[in-house]
């Protein structure tokens, strides 16, 4: 196959892989033997399904978390999180209660030895593009590099989806937020080229392409919210509120001609949210089913939706989103657009045709600066990268000893 440099994506992320290393010789006198990456998402829709074992439709993305290492003989784990120019050590066999980046390391390595798994610690330096706190799994994408980094320094089986749950089960019982599974298993598994129709209650994947002659958008709107025990697991509560007076496992289990029949049990909040849950459902198959037929109109018509029924049923949207949606929505160029993550804030996603993209994004992003005076959006294409896994997998310039392969 080709070397990093005839593809830009290879290219780009040699070139930052290259500077890891000379972070970790300055961190810690010596070179990494181990070289990791794990991608943030974006979901295309499905959104506030997957915590009532719903369907969605996401894609791992090529902006993501990178990791270099190198095995220690002990359980000491020594991260530098170099974007934040911030450094931890702590003992895997005993992890502790801790804030911000460092609580998802330690319920990482809690979730695996509550599993069972003994760990190695390692040394390792790490950075990434995916936004922080965007809606766009900067955490996920977090937890699945560093089990991955347990799993390369002890030499612990890897099961993409086993790790995915362990993840999910960090993040929900060590950091406090009631997701999903979808974001940990999207960032496992995801698919080069296509986004995947995932079952949240029986984990099951369909890999599904774009329509041709399409782009994926970010839109970023600089704005951020904090989900720890906030609105988000507000909104998971009522949701298994509605299931449990609808006398149903989850919201899954109905179809919309079934809620319409029973939704008089609810009351006028619950009633919306299990609106959102059940009809977003169908869109996402829906969509599934557009991108089959190629077709971008119904697909865009699906987004627009599902932006609608966020913003009006599951109140998870915000003035930022709702503006740059609008904004997107209204350019010629755009077949529909929509919040993405948990909402309130961060990041919405466009489905562009991929002709116009250079001009959608630097007009768009024009428009959003000039209508909420301040703000500093970033627009942005993103293109369907493969999951969690080692760099030396993609790249050759380095093999998996850490010592650089031999050219010519």
């Amino acid at each position: 196959r080709a070397g990093p440099s005839a593809d830009p994506v290879a290219a780009r992320r040699s070139a930052a892989f290259a500077r890891l290393d000379v972070d970790f010789d300055a961190a810690f006198g010596d070179r990494p033997t181990g070289r990791l990456r794990a991608p943030g998402r974006v979901n295309l829709i499905g959104e506030h399904t997957d915590h009532q074992d719903g369907f969605v439709l996401p894609m791992a993305i090529d902006r993501e978390i990178r990791l270099a290492l190198r095995p220690r003989d002990d359980a000491r784990v020594r991260a530098v999180a170099v974007d934040l120019d911030e450094r931890h050590e702590f003992d895997a066999a005993a992890p502790d209660r801790r804030d911000g980046w460092e609580a998802y390391l330690h319920g990482v390595a809690w979730a695996l030895r509550e599993a069972g798994h003994e760990l190695r610690g390692f040394d390792a330096v790490f950075a990434g593009d995916v936004p922080r706190g965007g809606g766009l799994s900067s955490s996920a994408a977090l937890e699945l590099a560093f089990a991955k980094a347990f799993a390369v320094a002890g030499g612990l089986p890897w099961d993409p989806v086993a790790m995915a749950r362990l993840c999910r089960r960090a993040e929900n019982a060590w950091v406090g937020v009631a997701s999903g599974i979808m974001d940990q298993l999207i960032c496992a598994c995801g698919r080069e080229g296509a986004a995947l129709k995932i079952d949240c209650r029986d984990l099951s994947r369909e890999a599904v392409a774009l329509p041709s002659g399409v782009a994926v958008v970010i839109l970023d709107t600089g704005t951020r919210r904090d989900l720890v025990g906030g609105a988000y697991n507000d909104r998971s509560a009522e949701a298994a509120d509605a299931a449990r007076i609808l006398g149903v496992p989850a919201l899954r289990d109905l179809g919309p001609a079934d809620l319409e029949a029973r939704e008089h049990l609810l009351d006028a909040t619950l009633r919306r949210r299990a609106r959102h849950v059940v009809h977003e459902n169908a869109r996402v198959a829906l969509a599934a089913d557009a991108m089959r037929r190629d077709d971008p109109v119904a697909l865009g018509r699906l987004m627009n939706a599902s932006h609608e029924s966020l913003r009006d049923d599951f109140e998870v949207s915000g003035p930022a989103l709702d503006a740059i949606v609008d904004l997107a929505r209204a350019d010629a160029a755009c077949y529909g657009a929509r919040m993405t993550g948990a909402g309130f804030a961060g990041c919405a996603v466009a489905l562009v045709e991929e002709r116009a993209v250079e001009r959608f994004v630097r007009e768009v992003a024009q428009r959003t600066r000039a209508a909420a005076g301040g703000t500093e959006p970033r627009l942005f294409p993103v293109a369907a990268s493969a999951g969690v896994g080692r760099f030396e997998e993609e790249g050759p310039e380095w093999g998996a000893s850490g010592s650089r392969k031999a050219s010519g």
